[in-house]
């Protein structure tokens, strides 16, 4: 049997595990994301390669990264919240230092292909997936395809401008990402802004302080707007939520109730459902994305 180590890289933490040909998730675990120094980030990332090859054979290397990403080289144009890995080549830093392929993919483009291949997407050609994070990401599957764009900049959900013609320009990573939540509630709060503070830690005070429950339903607001403009845009058959804060059970719920204040949805009203492989998403759509390449390389090479 074939094994492949495969990382979904968020700004916070770098999610890893050792995933069998068929999608099977043996072993995973993370660790926090070093968004300072790039031969740190990429040091990381070779350590917990190795680490993995103690145990297993491995065949391949498949990562799940934000930003502007050229699936075909492994060259980062832009790397979201990773700044730091801004103009390098991730597949190349990392073939230069293990014996082994790597394939790179945008995360949501990963979550995208995981869903519609082993999740909640599957019976569906035309589809969103809206990954709620760190920042804001965006899949698009059109007739059966994935949407990257010509300069892979398609689904970049989180840089739609979010102000209208204010010239204060706020986008959706701004608004709408759970580090904009947090944010706001360090600044309700007087936290200091190098002080980490989980997002559970918010949902739960809004229990029973009703100004951080109007905080969460001002970041609600704002989420469903951008649902909206995509419904608009895109008349998919269904738009699926991922990323960590989709483990919320009343998260669609509260979604679905903010929606139904905009008076056109009832017009372009579309199915919300979360990505039925939630936080393993990432993990599970780079490995597709990797064997995908594979095929593709030697259909090219032989």
């Amino acid at each position: 049997m074939n094994y492949y180590i495969s990382f979904d890289v968020g700004g916070t933490k770098v999610k890893h595990a050792i995933l069998s040909e068929d999608g099977q998730i043996l072993e995973k675990g993370d660790y926090h994301t070093n968004r300072i120094d790039s031969g740190i980030f990429v040091e990381d990332m070779i350590a917990t390669i190795k680490n993995y090859q103690q145990s297993y054979e491995v065949s391949g290397v498949a990562i799940s990264f934000p930003g502007f990403i050229d699936y075909k080289t492994g060259y980062v144009a832009f790397g979201g919240a990773l700044k730091v890995m801004n103009e390098t080549n991730i597949k190349e830093l990392l073939e230069n230092h293990v014996s082994l392929s790597v394939e790179i993919e945008n995360d949501a483009n990963c979550a995208a292909l995981a869903e519609k291949f082993y999740g909640n997407a599957k019976d569906c050609d035309d589809f969103i997936c809206m990954t709620i994070g760190t920042g804001i990401g965006g899949g698009i599957v059109i007739n059966g395809q994935l949407v990257r764009g010509y300069q892979f900049k398609a689904g970049e959900f989180g840089m739609m401008n979010m102000a209208g013609s204010n010239k204060n320009y706020r986008n959706m990573h701004d608004t709408s990402s759970t580090r904009s939540l947090i944010e706001q509630y360090k600044e309700y709060k007087g936290i200091p802004n190098e002080e980490i503070v989980d997002g559970k830690v918010v949902f739960e005070e809004a229990k029973h302080n009703l100004e951080v429950q109007g905080i969460i339903d001002n970041w609600l607001g704002y989420i469903s707007c951008g649902i909206f403009n995509l419904a608009c845009t895109l008349n998919p058959q269904k738009i699926l939520i991922g990323g960590g804060i989709s483990s919320r059970e009343d998260l669609l719920g509260n979604l679905e109730k903010e929606l139904q204040n905009i008076p056109a949805w009832e017009d372009f009203k579309v199915p919300l459902e979360y990505c039925h492989l939630k936080n393993d998403a990432g993990l599970i759509g780079a490995l597709y994305h990797f064997l995908l390449m594979k095929k593709n390389r030697k259909r090219i090479y032989t």
